[in-house]
């Protein structure tokens, strides 16, 4: 159920570095999971001391891999089971929001100063939120207009009509009640909660640099899949698959006459490639089974492609892969050729310092743990 550091990382780091900071988590409740990062500043770094993951469908008496829908009281057992096994002892956290449960968008409105700008955000909000607005948390940022960076075309053309009326801003919305949610959960796992965050922005401090270019964020997760295009730091266009690693193990339960156990493992374990293990015929089977879900997402992540093209007049040729389907063995040389564009996996334990014998581990298993390791680093920056 669960996979943790334990004690091992957490004595070497100490002995190591001297615990003379305060530690802080991540914690990252998703559909099939939890996970949790404890992360410490030593030196200027960012110092691993352990993390966790535990699965939530045995709390639903589901198999593993599946997505489940949990009460507050079952989610806080379960991140305290997380916490006990991963010998979490920090106190310090940040938690994160599901895309699913939030409204990211990039709307257009006249320049105008910042107090008058705190009146029209809730008014033009109406437009994008299907709920009342004393209904949700409602925050937004400017969007700073580029400077000098003008494409030839862009030149060509003169100013476009956005740059001629007015301003774009990212206005992002939470619904109270998943916020009180969560905060549910903190309380009853004893954790002293500094802010939520929508999961998109931590994955994106923990794994993209600060190139300027766009670059596309696919974030695979057990029931949908996130997809955000991302320039200059700023989250340019969002959408929401609804398709993940749960019916891709469906779909090959059902190709091979499989349980969803078995067809989860094999999914885990070998992915796209070969196995000894099993003839020709059902190697076949298998890589065509994964590949089917794998070009539908794929399919919607060219249409997001083309959009933001069209909106913006810019190509992107940057793909970063996260979330616990990324880990899928063989994923990425077929994104590659499916995507034409040059395909990285994300690697947020990077951000981190941990010992050298952790590395495969960590590259392995890090796309998976993108959200909390940004939520941890976010809180030690504050600090």
């Amino acid at each position: 159920m669960a996979l943790s550091l334990g004690t091992l990382t957490q004595k070497l780091s100490a002995a190591l570095t001297g615990k003379t900071e305060s530690s802080v988590i991540g914690v990252d409740i998703g559909a099939a999971s939890a996970k949790v990062v404890q992360l410490r500043s030593a030196h200027g770094a960012a110092v691993l001391e352990t993390y966790g993951e535990i699965a939530l469908a045995p709390y639903a008496k589901e198999p593993v891999g599946k997505a489940v829908k949990l009460s507050p009281e079952t989610l806080t057992e379960a991140l305290l089971d997380l916490m006990r096994e991963a010998n979490v002892t920090a106190k310090v956290a940040g938690m994160s929001i599901p895309f699913s449960s939030s409204l990211v968008s990039i709307i257009d409105l006249p320049k105008t100063d910042p107090e008058h700008l705190k009146q029209m955000i809730p008014i033009e909000a109406r437009k994008y939120i299907p709920v009342p607005v004393s209904e949700v948390m409602l925050d937004w940022f400017v969007i700073p207009p580029e400077e000098g960076s003008d494409a030839a075309f862009d030149r060509i053309q003169g100013k476009t009509a956005l740059q001629s009326k007015g301003q774009e801003v990212l206005l992002v919305a939470i619904h109270n009640d998943t916020v009180r949610n969560f905060q549910t959960i903190a309380a009853g796992a004893g954790l002293s909660t500094r802010f939520y965050e929508i999961e998109i922005f931590s994955a994106i401090r923990s794994s993209l640099g600060h190139g300027l270019a766009p670059v596309l964020v696919i974030d695979l997760g057990a029931s949908t899949t996130k997809m955000y295009i991302v320039e200059r730091g700023v989250v340019r266009m969002t959408h929401l698959a609804t398709v993940g690693g749960q019916q891709m193990t469906e779909h090959l339960a059902r190709s091979l006459s499989w349980d969803f156990e078995k067809a989860e493992r094999v999914k885990r374990e070998r992915g796209l490639t070969s196995s000894s293990a099993f003839s020709v015929d059902e190697n076949d089977k298998v890589k065509q089974s994964l590949l089917s879900t794998l070009e539908r997402l794929f399919g919607e992540a060219d249409r997001v492609l083309l959009s933001y093209g069209k909106r913006y007049n810019k190509d992107v040729s940057h793909v970063l892969l996260c979330g616990g389907g990324a880990s899928l063995p063989g994923l990425q040389g077929f994104a590659n050729q499916a995507l034409h564009a040059q395909v990285e996996i994300a690697n947020p334990f990077s951000r981190t310092e941990a010992p050298a014998f952790l590395d495969q581990v960590l590259q392995s298993i890090g796309p998976g743990f993108a959200v909390p390791v940004g939520l941890a680093l976010r809180e030690l920056r504050k600090g």
